[in-house]
């Protein structure tokens, strides 16, 4: 029997391990990896007073999330038995405190513990020095502890949203940290040994107190995006370019000193000494002079035009959207078809041109070249803003499977399937062809087939039917239906005429993308895998920048 520990940090004799299944399973089947969220395990907590003591004593833990629960408002020092902890997600919840006793998981390399009531992180969080993610993000946090110099291997903190207002000293010999998130805080001074972050990729310092940017944020020699707006700087063109400007234009211009001086200007200033009145006027250019000085100009629109077509990917981690989207696999897919990866793709925009073919037709050469003619895989589109989740990939017997197909009316899988060979007997003695073509070449995967794999809603509707089509119901919006019928004809398949997630706005397209990891799991919670990860984007692109 074990017990729960109360907020007072006694223990009670009311605590069962059999009322924490969960947790049950994982000690009995010695598991590495425990999650618990949501509702059910919060009353649970509430109830008991606390946490499962039992928790504290499965030493083989590597991975341990605990979110989404408000009435977990402590972590008892017990925790320092889990010194197998890897991974460490304890965001949505209530926490007041974290116990000093953290500092004994030696092995921990990620902790989340953002979206909290902490007012201060303890001294002892600075001996994790195996952690290389940290995020605290959506606290009370006023400041961070001293000796952060000991995160040696830290790449990636996110702070933003609470109420710090200075970087310690010695957080600029953080040698390798890429990815700083320090929005929404009173943060007054960025100091000038920031140009030692010599790893620095991303810096978002957006909605401080900021006045000043130092030039030798321009000596960060990684530095992909920087973002300052909202602060109220004492350089007002400066302010402008930060508000309207990549992130190039910008060190340029703290490169040259700024207040006032463009790119080059102090190569300008030179030579206006030796004209008369000190003016470097077009007049009193030689024409070898004017021949340079045009040639730079076109070198720097080049280089300023190739920074505004490049194209920034940045992925949104797991850990830093508490809320994100999850999809549980059923184990009766094993043998059907088993795998699944997912993400979520914002900033698309759909409307201009024709971006919406040419999205199409590349996925359908993706599905002909990478995907083997979907026998290896098949790629489903879907509008996020019609998805209810959290999503089930289930398999079902085709008499019980319903789905609204693409252009059709709500049928089962049977119905479907006797309607598409149907047509495909039809077409085939139409065109005199030995074959079937489009998307009735896919039927015979199925053959066979006692359970047919699905993905279902929150609501247990139908949205996609791997590998022959998706469901009317998740298609883009309806001024995109025209399009449908004929990119279904030209390429042959019903599930490529799906539209991508969240369109963007009307307007121009931002030059940025950003991908939500979606983590996919067990029916008990357990992971599978979380997509996208680092080896799934490649960075050998010429025109991609990819932000982790």
């Amino acid at each position: 029997m074990s017990s729960p520990f109360l907020s007072s940090g006694s223990i009670s004799s009311m605590d069962v391990s059999e009322n924490w299944p969960e947790v049950e399973k994982a000690a009995k089947e010695k598991r590495r990896e425990l999650v618990l969220q949501g509702a059910v395990i919060d009353e649970k907590i509430s109830s008991n007073g606390g946490l499962c003591s039992t928790v504290y004593s499965l030493k083989l833990l590597n991975y341990l999330e605990i979110i989404q629960c408000p009435s977990l408002t402590e972590i008892h020092e017990d925790i320092k038995n889990l010194t197998a902890l890897t991974s460490l997600i304890l965001c949505r919840n209530k926490l007041n405190s974290i116990p000093k006793t953290i500092g004994n998981l030696k092995s921990l390399k990620v902790l989340d513990i953002s979206v909290n009531n902490l007012k201060c992180l303890p001294e002892e969080i600075t001996q994790l020095s195996e952690l290389n993610t940290l995020n605290v993000s959506c606290n009370n946090i006023e400041s961070l502890p001293e000796n952060l110099c000991n995160f040696t291997k830290l790449s990636t903190i996110n702070i933003s949203k609470n109420d710090i207002t200075r970087f310690p000293d010695d957080f600029y010999r953080l040698d390798l940290l890429s990815n700083v998130i320090a929005s929404e805080n009173s943060i007054e001074e960025l100091s000038g040994d920031v140009h030692k972050l010599s790893a620095l990729k991303v810096l978002d310092l957006s909605n401080n107190k900021i006045t000043d940017i130092p030039y030798e944020l321009s000596d960060c020699a990684k530095l992909k995006e920087i973002n300052f707006k909202g602060n109220k700087l004492k350089d007002k063109r400066l302010e402008k370019m930060v508000n309207g400007c990549q992130t190039k234009s910008i060190l340029d211009y703290l490169r040259v000193g700024g207040r006032g001086k463009g790119k080059g200007s102090k190569q300008a200033e030179g030579e206006g000494d030796k004209t008369e009145g000190g003016r470097n006027t077009e007049k009193n250019l030689t024409k070898k002079q004017r021949k340079q000085q045009q040639k730079k100009k076109n070198e720097e629109d080049e280089d300023e035009m190739d920074e505004l077509n490049r194209l920034v990917v940045k992925v949104l981690h797991v850990s830093d959207n508490p809320g994100a989207f999850t999809v549980k696999v059923a184990n009766e897919l094993k043998d059907v078809r088993p795998y699944l990866v997912c993400c979520v793709i914002r900033g698309m925009n759909f409307r201009a041109g024709n971006a919406l073919k040419r999205f199409l037709v590349a996925q359908t050469k993706l599905h002909d070249d990478l995907c083997g003619k979907r026998t290896s895989a098949t790629i489903a589109t879907h509008d996020m803003q019609r998805l209810k989740g959290p999503l089930m990939y289930v398999a079902r017997p085709p008499s019980m499977l319903k789905i609204v197909p693409l252009g059709r009316k709500e049928m089962t899988a049977v119905e479907l399937m006797r309607q598409l060979q149907l047509e495909a007997e039809d077409q085939r003695k139409q065109r005199k062809r030995q074959n079937v073509s489009g998307l009735h070449k896919y039927l015979q995967l199925l053959d066979g087939k006692e359970l047919y794999p699905c993905l279902v809603d929150a609501e247990d509707n139908v949205i996609s039917f791997p590998p022959i089509t998706n469901s009317e119901k998740t298609k883009k919006m309806a001024e995109l239906n025209k399009f449908t019928l004929e990119h279904r004809e030209e390429a042959g398949s019903e599930e490529d005429s799906d539209a991508p997630p969240e369109p963007a706005s009307d307007g121009a397209a931002s030059g940025e993308l950003v991908i939500q990891q979606v983590r996919t799991t067990d029916p008990d919670g357990n992971l599978k895998v979380v997509y996208p990860s680092k080896t799934d984007l490649s960075t050998d692109v010429g025109n991609l920048n990819v932000i982790w």
